[in-house]
């Protein structure tokens, strides 16, 4: 799965096709398939070793979890969690993520840092193992 930069939209590609380098790019762009909206704007995509894909979510200051339905569901909502990026599905069953506060930079608010300290690093109980690669 895959999704442009701060999209809602999701994607699919064939992974084969990916690693056949002979192809040319309209065949590889012939296996992508539109997943759907993931709800809101988001930044960060990580998955678990059961399938279920999260992202982050920072027009409602949430995390979602895709279920293999295609049907999304709200993991955590908090004030808090602030344009989120990147997620970390860890060993220990906990999904990580910190909340950067991207807009709240000077250059997205007519020079003014609003950024506030500490910057927070989450960790949301998930029951989840991560994928392990190879």
């Amino acid at each position: 799965m895959f999704s442009p930069l701060a999209s809602r939209l999701l994607y699919s590609v064939a992974t084969d096709v990916l690693v056949e380098r002979s192809l040319h790019y309209s065949a590889v762009a012939a296996t992508v398939t539109d997943e759907g909206d993931k709800g809101g704007g988001a930044d960060g995509l990580e998955s678990d070793a059961a399938g279920y894909i999260y992202a982050t979510n920072y027009e409602h200051q949430a995390i979602l979890r895709r279920r293999s339905g295609g049907e999304w569901e709200t993991v955590v909502h908090d004030p808090y969690l602030m344009w989120t990026d990147p997620l970390s599905v860890a060993a220990d069953g906990y999904l990580y993520v910190t909340a950067n506060q991207l807009h709240r930079q000077a250059k997205y608010q007519n020079g003014i840092d609003l950024r506030q300290k500490p910057y927070t690093l989450f960790r949301i109980r998930i029951d989840a193992q991560p994928v392990l690669l190879r």
